[in-house]
């Protein structure tokens, strides 16, 4: 049973920084490439970052690039999100998520996810 379970949110306040990271309960998690998304009342849960297998390719969505960035640890089976000049619309649950083979901003190629920790920006 593969179990993600992500840490690090907090409230902070804009401009703030915060890293994020997900700890994987897999054998090898470098089979797997690893995604990040966030979600607010009312929207759909939408593409943050990924992560290829090797760590080699990297995907942000456009409002996240230049403030984002994604990278893993696969001796620590751990995938980490670093997150600068936050900003309010930053506000949101974030999930990690894994699947099998290449990097994915698509929500629905992802079949586990973590429970999600909250991140507050405040103005």
């Amino acid at each position: 049973q593969v179990q993600l379970e992500e840490s690090g949110g907090g409230l902070v306040q804009a401009g703030d920084s915060l890293r994020l990271s997900c700890a994987a309960s897999v054998r090898t998690i470098s089979l797997f490439s690893m995604g990040w998304f966030r979600q607010t009342p009312g929207k759909e849960r939408e593409f943050v970052a990924a992560i290829s297998r090797s760590g080699g390719s990297t995907d942000y969505a456009d409002s996240v690039k230049g403030r984002f960035t994604i990278s893993r640890d696969n001796a620590k089976n751990t995938v980490y999100l670093q997150m600068n000049s936050l900003k309010p619309e930053d506000t949101a649950v974030y999930y990690c998520a894994l699947k099998f083979l290449s990097i994915s901003s698509l929500r629905g190629e992802y079949p586990y996810w973590g429970q999600g920790t909250q991140v507050t920006v405040s103005s």
